[in-house]
């Protein structure tokens, strides 16, 4: 006799990711990897000014220490602040947008469209106040924004980078089929490449539903003049103005007769009590017969949308849009800024996009170290193209921190742009004869001492000191513990090459 043969056992069913092609895999692996070299330093300069900006209402609030706070104003306050800041704008005003005080942004601010545009803070009263310079915040935002290009070129070049960060986050998940799997697998403690690859990994599983909502919102943002222009083509023969027609109240009509300003307080009288609150108020042509104005308020129940008033010279209301009567469409077009930028929820959700988009400038600036490593594993090593690298990821932050003393100072968003050119220059300059490592040590310590200096000047030049605002002293708290981390630490903060 024989002992019977046992019986196999049944295989495994594969799981959907793993039953992909090798060659499907291959091939896409490198489109990862040629669409991620491509566009790198364009996706991490992205994520990792709009991480930074994120914060803008918090920066605007550090920057204007000396500024009035304010809590809440009266339609007559408003009024007076804005004759007060037409008849500072100068000649030509065409548009007055007013900000009213809110929780994360206790200011009356006043932007004028003049010849020349300008902006003022109000107190409680109305009268116009010193304390006005955003330029540091405008030089972040704007850099997310359009990458200081002209808007039209910019914003544009900014949407492709976000159809590119999406690509790249697809197909790197394409590229990986035990990236599920190997969700919770980190090789800490070993080899450099391995850890940053595995780290590159688990932080693109970990937060994807955060970076597909970033990259697809901030593709949608960007690109936005191209759909308009699609749907034109599509349902109107072309005409874009009935697209836009859709989700914005029509102009006014034009009568360029002078007139006197706007008054908006009986407009203010008109405005539903439904429990909505005034955010914003977009005024057109204020000095002459054909000004009008746009209220828009926000429905505390409501995330995506507001309700907005569109109101003539003489307070009657010629177009009026709720929220709650929005469709699905309109409430998802109405919430792609506020999910983009973290515009909801608050402190905590500002700080969740702030280190989940420090996550996503990671994934960028580790893409191309793992690229690079493998190239010196393999025995190609390119020492130049890593001291471009290590250039690019150090010298960013540290020209941030140098525009921030520079917009402080002469206080013009001018003076940090030329100032975050100039050291961005110097750190590539720096890549033909220095190496990666000390590249590395150097942007660590020049950030964290640029980070005191600029938490110093803001002390000396704008009365950080005496502020009363509890946000101005908490950045410039962060400020100084982040920028002494940086300094102590400096040897153990490293980027693999």
């Amino acid at each position: 006799m024989t002992a019977a043969t046992p019986a196999p056992k049944p295989r495994k069913p594969k799981d959907l990711m793993s039953r992909i092609p090798a060659g499907f895999v291959r091939a896409v692996l490198r489109g990862h990897s040629s669409l991620g070299l491509a566009f790198a330093a364009l996706i991490y300069l992205v994520c990792l000014s709009g991480s930074i900006a994120v914060f803008a209402h918090e920066f605007q609030r550090w920057e204007s220490a000396a500024g009035p706070h304010v809590t809440d104003v009266t339609p007559d306050a408003v009024q007076t602040a804005f004759e007060g800041a037409i008849a500072a704008g100068g000649a030509g005003v065409e548009h007055v947008y007013i900000t009213l005080p809110s929780a994360d942004f206790p200011r009356l601010l006043l932007h004028v469209d003049a010849d020349a545009d300008r902006e003022y803070l109000a107190d409680e009263s109305g009268r116009i106040a010193p304390g006005k310079d955003f330029a540091w915040t405008e030089f972040i935002t704007r850099l997310h924004i359009n990458l200081h290009l002209p808007v039209t070129w910019g914003i544009f070049l900014v949407g492709l980078i976000g159809v590119a960060l999406l690509s790249s986050l697809v197909s790197g998940i394409l590229a990986h089929p035990r990236i599920f799997r190997d969700a919770f697998h980190l090789r800490l403690g070993g080899s450099k490449r391995l850890q940053e690859a595995d780290l590159h990994n688990r932080l693109g599983v970990w937060a994807l539903p955060f970076h597909i909502i970033i990259s697809l919102t901030g593709a949608f943002l960007g690109l936005t003049t191209i759909i308009v222009g699609v749907l034109g083509m599509a349902m109107f023969n072309g005409d874009v103005n009935k697209v836009y027609a859709l989700f914005f109240p029509p102009p006014p009509v034009d009568d360029p007769r002078p007139a006197p300003v706007l008054d908006l307080r009986p407009m203010f009288a008109k405005l539903p009590q439904d429990g909505g609150r005034l955010t914003y108020i977009f005024t057109e042509h204020p000095t002459e017969m054909g000004g009008a104005a746009l209220f828009n308020v926000e429905q505390p129940d409501r995330m995506a949308g507001v309700d907005s008033y569109a109101f003539r010279r003489d307070a009657s209301i010629y177009n009026a849009q709720k929220a709650a009567d929005n469709n699905f469409g309109e409430d998802l077009l109405g919430g792609m800024g506020q999910l983009h930028f973290g515009w909801f929820g608050g402190g905590i959700v500002k700080i969740v996009y702030f280190l989940l988009g420090l996550a996503l400038s990671y994934l960028a600036a580790s893409g191309v170290n793992i690229w690079l490593a493998r190239r010196r594993d393999k025995g190609r090593p390119a020492p130049g193209w890593e001291r471009v690298w290590a250039a690019t990821v150090w010298g960013q932050p540290a020209g941030f921190a140098a525009a921030a003393i520079a917009a402080l100072a002469p206080g013009t968003a001018g003076a940090a742009i030329a100032t975050w050119v100039i050291v961005s220059l110097l750190f590539w300059l720096l890549a033909i004869r220095i190496d990666a490592a000390r590249l590395r040590r150097w942007g660590t310590t020049t950030t964290g001492a640029l980070m005191l200096l600029a938490s110093a000047v803001h002390f000396t030049l704008r009365d950080g000191a005496s502020s009363v605002d509890t946000v101005v002293w908490i950045v410039n708290a962060a400020l100084l513990v982040a920028g002494l981390a940086l300094l102590l630490f400096k040897s153990r903060v490293t980027v693999p090459t």
